[in-house]
């Protein structure tokens, strides 16, 4: 069986997010602790594992994501490189429907090579920064935003730019105050750069300590941004040492994620599933 190492949000090898992911010939997925073992051997954030589902359904694959330690709802970039594997080897065209935890999830590649992402807009709410939240940051919070229960993150607005970039928090402490992880973000210092605001995210709780360039995390930065600036279409800088650009396109209840990927490892899994 092919495995393969795809690095999203990027057009660049060694950059952006690397995703694994495993296209089953099956119409089943194996047990969870398979899935759960091969993702702990990978290591990276999300190892993505798909299924194709029969003809005739609201969803062409089933879909599924792993971190090292656990089973997710909702993963952007891992999303991405299943699209673009199936893309890539010619086993789909145009758009591809997932269905997955949250719901159904569509890719569509566009003729620029890169991929659309069509996900569910994480539902806002303000609320009161959590105790200990600063103090794990290093920084004081302008606001704070509840992400819903599909992400279950915490969006943080920082002072500027500078501040998210030099974030080095306590991620012990951190993990004690969300769900899921803790979405820093700040608008862009100049816009002329190519990104309209940055951000970065720590999700101590489920086994990633920063994640690259998160996807999923991009539903509640859009309509946070898009309220702000009073434009539908942006684009973010997740700023990780690795680093990688997201075009958000607020729709609503709708929010298209567009990134391109490319594949940097195409290897085969020695064991059976």
């Amino acid at each position: 069986m092919r495995i393969h190492i795809v690095d999203t949000f990027t057009d660049r090898p060694f950059t952006g997010n690397p995703a694994g992911v495993l296209v089953l010939d099956s119409g089943t997925f194996p047990d969870a602790d398979r899935l759960q073992r091969i993702a702990m051997e990978l290591n990276l954030s999300e190892t993505a594992f798909a299924h194709p589902l029969p003809p005739g359904g609201e969803a062409d694959w089933a879909l599924r994501w792993f971190t090292p330690t656990t089973e997710v709802d909702m993963c952007g970039h891992a999303t991405l490189a299943t699209a673009h594997i199936l893309h890539t080897t010619g086993t789909a065209s145009g758009t591809v429907r997932f269905a997955a935890r949250c719901g159904i999830l569509t890719a569509t590649a566009r003729p620029d090579s890169a991929i659309t992402l069509d996900f569910p807009t994480a539902p806002l709410t303000p609320e009161a920064a959590p105790a200990g939240l600063a103090a794990a940051l290093g920084t004081e919070p302008l606001s704070v935003h509840d992400t819903g229960p599909h992400i279950g993150d915490l969006v943080v607005e920082l002072s500027d730019e500078a501040t998210v970039r030099g974030l080095i928090p306590d991620l012990v402490a951190l993990a004690e105050v969300s769900r899921r992880g803790v979405v820093a973000t700040a608008a862009a210092e100049d816009p002329s750069r190519g990104y309209d605001f940055v951000s970065r995210g720590f999700f101590p709780r489920v086994g990633i300590d920063e994640d690259p360039v998160t996807g999923s995390a991009h539903t509640a930065l859009a309509p946070f941004w898009s309220a702000r600036f009073g434009r539908d279409e942006l684009t973010g800088l997740q700023a990780s040492a690795r680093s990688g650009l997201v075009r958000t396109s607020l729709r609503g209840d709708r929010t298209l994620l567009t990134g391109d990927a490319v594949t940097v490892i195409d290897g085969e899994l020695l064991t059976t599933l």
